[in-house]
This record gives structure tokens, sequence and C-alpha cells, in this order.
């Protein structure tokens, strides 16, 4: 037991001096390594944090949304739907909701003006969102002028700034009156935008989304698990067109890794004969081999890893944000909650850590059982 901890030891000091009279190669395999995991972590992180936090938001969002539509498009719905569904089992509350999208050609931007349902508004008076605030340089108690269906202008008094911390969904949003909203957009009366609706039991969602479309043929049901499964179709393929950009340097650094591990430098072959020859057995010089090529991809995991989560939970992801979230004038700014896939970062961890850590014991087995005196000559 003592003899073996003895040659444990003497592996470990050889491979850290190893490592030192090579610290030019190492370190700039190190720094290379660092970056490929580095960019890729970032995406993983940045991907599944958003998809999180847009599942937390969403859960508040309606059961299910009824919508009317006319030659494949969504158009306003009268309220005597409104009661036409609410007699329909299972449903206990509809109600009617009001919004639409307003273009602002001063900063080329659309806004979402909605009628709130937990807030009165006076006329003549809206709430606007934070992105809204910081790009049009408006503040509580100013004005912003807005034309309506018939182009007159009207002139709005800002009440309040919604919260900075709901920015993700409230950047473009303004809340205006029911009044006000179907002055600029010219609503009918007895008309909305849509209709939500609530089940007493969520099982029975699917069923009475069929006998709402059985009974009114020209609405759409969608039901708040579509819109769940859609943020995260998109949001996951933005995260794969981003590794696909970035495999092009990721498969440029698996060939130089595999190809600086794989094969041994002369100085390397030289060295393993010195052990043979002094006395080491082949496992022996295969665990140094490991010991290596883990130390070498196991920091640069750890670091990538590290500073991945720093550059997205930190920093806000500012290297890769405007690309996974999309072209947009009024960006949010938020800080997304820290987030992390255990099941992606092994995965990540697998594809980085073991692929060079095993090309480093191929070459020196083949080494190490050679003939000592052949391999130094």
């Amino acid at each position: 037991m003592k003899r073996w901890i003895e040659r444990q030891k003497n592996i470990i000091d050889f491979t850290l001096s190893s490592l030192i009279r090579r610290k030019g190669k190492n370190g700039a395999l190190i720094l290379v390594y660092t970056v490929v995991v580095f960019m890729s972590a970032s995406v993983i992180f940045f991907v599944y944090s958003l998809k999180k936090e847009a599942s937390i938001i969403l859960r508040d969002a309606p059961e299910m949304v009824v919508q009317r539509m006319i030659a494949g498009r969504h158009e306003l719905i009268p309220i005597g739907y409104k009661e036409k569904i609410r007699n329909i089992r299972g449903v206990s509350d509809v109600r009617e909701r009001l919004w639409g999208y307003y273009y602002d050609p001063v900063i080329g931007a659309n806004y979402t003006l909605m009628v709130p349902r937990d807030k009165t508004l006076n006329k003549g008076t809206i709430v606007i969102g934070n992105g809204i605030s910081r790009t049009r340089l408006v503040n509580e108690e100013d004005t912003m002028e807005f034309k309506t269906h018939d182009g007159t202008i009207i002139d709005l008094k800002v009440e309040s700034i919604l919260a900075s911390d709901s920015e993700l969904i409230t950047s473009d949003l303004i809340l205006i009156s029911e009044a006000d909203f179907r002055m600029v957009f010219g609503f009918p009366e007895y008309y909305f935008t849509d209709l939500t609706v609530s089940v007493r039991n969520q099982k029975e969602l699917p069923t009475v989304a069929l006998k709402v479309a059985g009974l009114l043929p020209d609405t759409r049901q969608i039901l708040r698990e579509e819109i769940l499964r859609t943020y995260d179709a998109v949001f996951s393929w933005r995260g794969g067109m981003m590794l696909i950009i970035l495999s092009g340097a990721i498969l440029a650094f698996i060939i130089f890794a595999w190809d600086k591990a794989s094969g041994l430098s002369l100085e390397e072959k030289r060295e393993i004969g010195i052990l043979k020859a002094i006395g080491w057995e082949t496992s022996d010089v295969i665990l140094l081999k490991f010991w290596e090529g883990m130390a070498i991809s196991l920091s640069s995991f750890l670091l990538g890893t590290l500073f991945a989560y720093m550059h997205v939970f930190f920093s806000s992801s500012v290297l890769f944000e405007p690309f996974l979230k999309g072209w947009a004038v009024l960006y949010p700014q938020f800080k997304t909650t820290p987030y992390v896939d255990a099941t992606q970062v092994a995965a990540l961890f697998f594809l980085t850590v073991f692929p060079y850590t095993i090309a480093t014991i191929i070459p020196s087995w083949r080494a190490a059982i050679t003939d000592p005196e052949c391999v130094m000559r």
C-alpha cells in the first residue's frame, strides 16, 4: 500500500513538472479550449434562462384565448361570442380584451397598447413601459402624441412608468383607457380584440376548446401550453442557429486539439522511453498522460463555464444578446435569473473533456508498449 501511494505521488509530481515544462504549448491550448467552452456554455445558459423566464411569466397567461378569424386573419370579435362561450359546461369565466399595435414613426418601433383589466385609467392618461421611456426620453407628467384612425392628433399624459423589473414583458407596453383606445384605433362599440377563457378543470381544457370550435367555427383557440411550446421552439431555434454559426470555430478547435493530443512529439516519446527504462510500468505512463489531458481539459472546461456564467448572468450576455433576442428597436434591459440546465452542462462536459482526455491516452499507450531502447533512439 505504501509503495502504491508513493508511486501515485511520483506520477502526480511528474505530471505537474511535465505541464510546467511545456507551459507555452499548454497555455495556448487552454486559452483556445476555454474560449470554445465559453462560447458554447454562454449560448446554453442564455437560451435555457430565457426559456425558464418565459415559462414563469406565462404561468399567469390566459388558459385559452379565443380569436375570430376572417380570411385567415385575426378579426375583431363581437360581445355576443362571450355569452355563447360562457354557456359551455366547464367554463368558469370569459373576459374580453382590448389590445393592439401602434407604429411610432419617430423611433420606427411598434408599441403594444392595452386596456388593463385590474386598473382603471382616467381618460387622457397612459402608463408606459421602461423601454419607451428610455427610448423616447419621456418621463412622468410628460405627454406623448398619438395619431388616431382618422388622422387626428391627441396628447396623452404619462401617469406613471412601469417597474423596470418587469421590463422583459413591458418594455414596449402602453396601458391606456378604453375610451382613448377606441379613439386611437377606431374600435366600434361592443367589439373587442379577443376573449380569454378560464375553465374549472384544467384537464377539460382541450375538450372545452373543441366545443368552442364547434359552436363558433370562425374562431381560433390558442391554449397556454401551445404558447409555451412556441416560445420554447423559438429560443431553441435561435440557440441552435448561434451554435451553427460557432460550429466552424468549434470544429477547427476539435481538429487542432485532436492533432495535438493524438500526436506525441519526439521529446514526449523520448520522455516515455526514459520512464520505461527506469522502471515505470505501462499503466503508470498511461495514467501520467491521462492526468495531463484531464488537467488541461478540465481546467479549460471549468474556466470556460465560469466565465460563461458571469457573462450571461452578470453582464446580461452582451456578446450574444442581440442575436438571441432578435431584432428590435425597443430592447428590454434586464438581468436574467440564474438558471442552469444540469443535463446540458453534463453533455457539454462529456463533449469537451472526455474526447481530449481519451485522445491523449492512445498514442501514449503505443509509445509505452514499444521497447524503451527503440523509443530513445
